[in-house]
């Protein structure tokens, strides 16, 4: 067995994080939709991904952080809606979506999967579509709401998050607005 494959890694992704107020307020929402089923993500942890890396070598980390910092950002603060409350059945996850994926936030993850492939970190390409998972293990229907989900999740910057045992740590950030 060669030192590479026993070479210490941590599970990360980018994402655009939700301000606590932000977090705060979906989880009032999802708490009034009085789930039966699945597990509820904890608000600590809301986020809009942006690419999942998976496993990453240690020594790889910071040449992923280089790759990210030369992304070409659009320049402006990204404000994605989440109005759209949905079930992915082979996930097993309830989310909040945009009914519009602003062109922007296309951009941007366009620009990442492109950042990352010379690490090889990607098994098999996956078509983008923007989320905030809710529930994890959900298996009932999209359930009622008495108020339609309108968030503006406004981001000024980019996050690179490592996953240790259910909680999500910041590793470093990006701004999307080019500092003057």
């Amino acid at each position: 067995m060669s030192d590479e494959s026993r070479e210490p890694f941590k599970r990360l992704f980018f994402a655009l994080n939700c301000a606590p107020a932000q977090r705060r307020e979906i989880a009032q929402w999802r708490s009034a939709l009085q789930l039966r089923n699945g597990r509820p993500v904890p608000a600590e942890n809301f986020h809009l991904t942006l690419k999942f890396l998976g496993a990453v070598g240690v020594a790889q980390i910071a040449e992923v952080c280089t790759a990210a910092a030369a992304i070409r950002t659009p320049g402006e603060r990204l404000t994605v809606v989440l109005d759209r409350l949905d079930v992915w059945r082979r996930a097993g996850a309830l989310v909040l979506a945009p009914q519009q994926a602003p062109p922007a936030l296309l951009r941007l993850v366009y620009a990442l999967e492109q950042a990352m492939l010379p690490f090889g970190l990607e098994q098999a390409p996956r078509e983008y579509r923007p989320h905030l998972t809710l529930a994890r293990d959900y298996r009932a229907p999209v359930p009622e709401s008495a108020t339609t989900p309108e968030f503006f999740l406004r981001a000024d910057r980019f996050t690179l998050f490592e996953s240790r045992k259910g909680r999500y740590r910041a590793l470093a950030e990006w701004p999307l607005i080019d500092p003057q």
